[in-house]
């Protein structure tokens, strides 16, 4: 499908209605238009409406489309005028430049063989299992863009000066109601620090809690691999400990370890839960040997069933807990707003070293972020999304062994928006990729997660992108495809 606007200079090419890529295509392809100039900085939009109309979507879509690129800065709505690009969207402009050769042995070594391996694909897959994505067609975009109008009208009453670097106070009462009601977290809002997405707060943990060369910091193996990098950059002494059917191996803790890092709830990436008994003997550990902890709650959230175990914070009497958490899993990617949990005595260092670093994180949406959670409509948006990956989580596993009993294991997973697969030797799971790919299957192998000597053979199934009708047919597929020569 492609249009064209005299309001628009460019063309809008979008795949066929129905495909439940319309929303994700048209939003990177005007997103790229303004991020290339294409868009001129002060161009006013066509309205929603006459956007849907112009390209073909309904206007819901439209409207979700301009809401992502007001959260990401890229356009500004104007009260009684209606959505412009934002005057510092363009990074490049229609004119040429021309720069001198820089050679890249100017790069830190470990940036020098960096590329593009992460990006998303040009196209969507016909069955898409990567991980790490929500659903984010279900996300009330109508609610969010008339709450981020009502916060556009309240800051243009005020100086604009003055802005919290611990993150607005309203959304710090916010977050902490949310994680007491949801994961029965214990804190009140002081200690509470917002950041940009739970990445940032990793940072930020690492820049205030390790010495180079003398920090010791025992990390889940398999675990997170952008922690990983982010401890490894900062010089600390890297200690890995196993993972079993009950979480983190406590046992295997050595006695002088300053931080532990764990992702108790839905271990990133086997998605088991860690034990009661993990819990209280991990926290015992910290105790005993002066140790403090990272818990890293990605998605807690999405309980699939039974009562949730208590989180490390809650069950913390020492403040030695920090409480890591993100809206990107719970409501969609491009608001990148997280925060941490802070024991009372590590608060001020981190709001210092937020200062030192990059401490801004957009007033407008915290205040849109904080009437979403206060107005309720948080809560009721994980309700049906919990609901809704259930379904996902059993029909995956049904095609599972419908398909595939033999040949993949699956992992049990009671959280979360993935499950994984251990695959049957002497099978690889680099081969299950290929071959998937060549369907038009996408999905990730166990291998990036693991640290050497440790080699997993398994596959992640994600599905918070693939519809549940999806799921069973692209399992299908995937069966058929690694049976051919």
């Amino acid at each position: 499908m492609t249009s064209s606007s005299p309001l628009f200079d460019i063309d809008i090419d979008l795949p066929a209605p129905g495909s439940g890529t319309l929303l994700q295509a048209l939003h990177r392809q005007l997103r790229a238009a303004i991020v290339e100039g294409r868009l001129a900085p002060g161009l006013r939009l066509p309205a929603s409406r006459v956007l849907a109309t112009m390209v073909g979507v309904s206007r819901s879509t439209a409207t979700g489309v301009y809401d992502l690129l007001l959260s990401e800065g890229h356009v500004e709505a104007r009260q009684g005028s209606g959505t412009f690009v934002a005057a510092r969207a363009a990074t490049t402009t229609s004119t040429p430049h021309t720069h001198d050769s820089v050679p890249s042995h100017k790069l830190a070594a470990a940036w020098r063989d960096a590329g593009s391996a992460s990006a998303a694909p040009a196209t969507a897959p016909r069955f898409d299992f990567r991980t790490g994505y929500p659903d984010q067609r279900r996300f009330p975009f109508d609610v969010w863009r008339r709450l981020a109008s009502r916060a556009l009208r309240a800051a243009a009453r005020t100086s604009g000066a003055g802005s919290d670097p611990q993150g607005g106070p309203r959304l710090r009462e916010a977050i902490a109601h949310h994680v007491s009601h949801t994961r029965a977290v214990a804190c009140d809002a002081d200690a509470v620090v917002v950041t940009a997405g739970a990445q940032q707060a990793f940072d930020l943990l690492v820049r205030i809690l390790v010495t180079s060369g003398r920090t010791a910091v025992a990390l889940e193996n398999p675990g997170y691999p952008p922690l990983h990098a982010a401890f490894e950059r900062a010089g600390a002494r890297l200690h890995d400990i196993g993972i079993d059917a009950h979480g983190l191996c406590v046992d295997q803790l050595p006695p002088r370890v300053d931080v532990i890092a764990v992702s108790p709830s839905h271990q990133s990436p086997l998605g088991v839960a860690m034990s009661a008994a993990r819990r209280h003997a991990l926290l015992a550990h910290a105790r005993t040997h002066d140790a403090l902890v990272i818990e890293d709650d990605y998605d807690g959230e999405f309980r699939l069933g039974g009562r949730p175990l208590d989180a490390l914070q809650t069950l913390d009497r020492g403040q030695r807990v920090f409480y890591v958490g993100t809206f990107a899993k719970s409501m969609f990617m491009a608001l990148r707003i997280g925060f941490a949990v802070a024991p009372p005595w590590a608060v001020p260092a981190l709001v210092a070293a937020r200062l030192r670093h990059n401490w801004h994180v957009p007033a407008v949406n915290q205040a849109t972020l904080a009437s979403f959670i206060a107005e309720g409509h948080l809560a009721r948006h994980v309700r049906k999304m919990r609901a809704l990956y259930a379904e996902r989580h059993a029909t995956l596993l049904e095609a599972l062994q419908q398909h595939l009993p033999d040949r993949l294991a699956p992992v049990p997973s009671l959280a979360g928006l993935h499950l994984s697969a251990a695959v049957r030797a002497p099978d690889r799971a680099a081969r299950w990729q290929a071959a998937a790919a060549r369907a038009d299957i996408r999905i990730a192998t166990l291998a990036p997660s693991a640290r050497p000597p440790l080699v997993l053979n398994g596959l992640v199934f994600g599905y918070g992108l693939i519809e549940s009708a999806d799921i069973e047919p692209g399992i299908r597929a995937l069966a058929q495809a690694v049976r051919r020569p």
